[in-house]
């Protein structure tokens, strides 16, 4: 089942432009930007890091809320690795997450999952699953994004 909701976002034309209005969203605490990169399915998904599935746009737009509630989150993603089908994206991602804390600005680090499928209206999100990580190594040699033809 599909919905209907409001379009606040962006020509989203690539995966790369629905992460970059997903990212902005979390660091402006911008509910209605962020819910606009999601698929209209009803089917989509997310796991923040520690936490259960959460399905359908009433529960994530509920969850976001709640994280919200607190402020933005001041997450950018890092070392994103690729991987490129005609109809569907998958983005591996190194969240830096910075904390304020009485000895001042800490990194910590998640380890996120991206899934995003080609629509009529442009890319959208369908699943991010976003787990508990450590810093991120340096990439091996030679490593470059994968693309599926």
């Amino acid at each position: 089942m599909r919905r209907t909701k409001p379009q606040t976002a962006a020509l989203l034309a690539s995966p790369d432009d629905v992460e970059a209005q997903f990212y902005e969203a979390l660091q402006q605490a911008d509910l209605d930007k962020l819910m606009a990169v999601w698929s209209d399915d009803d089917d989509i998904a997310c796991v923040h890091p520690g936490g259960p599935r959460v399905l359908g746009h009433a529960a994530i737009r509920a969850s976001f809320e709640a994280i919200f509630a607190n402020g933005a989150v001041a997450v950018r993603p890092e070392g994103v690795r690729r991987v490129l089908s005609l109809g569907c994206a998958v983005h591996h991602v190194n969240e830096r997450i910075t904390i304020a804390s009485n000895e001042g600005s800490r990194s910590a680090w998640a380890l996120a999952t991206n899934v995003y499928v080609k629509t009529a209206q442009g890319w959208r999100l369908v699943a991010h699953h976003s787990s508990p990580g450590s810093e991120p190594v340096e990439a091996m040699p030679g490593e470059a994004p994968s693309t599926l033809h």
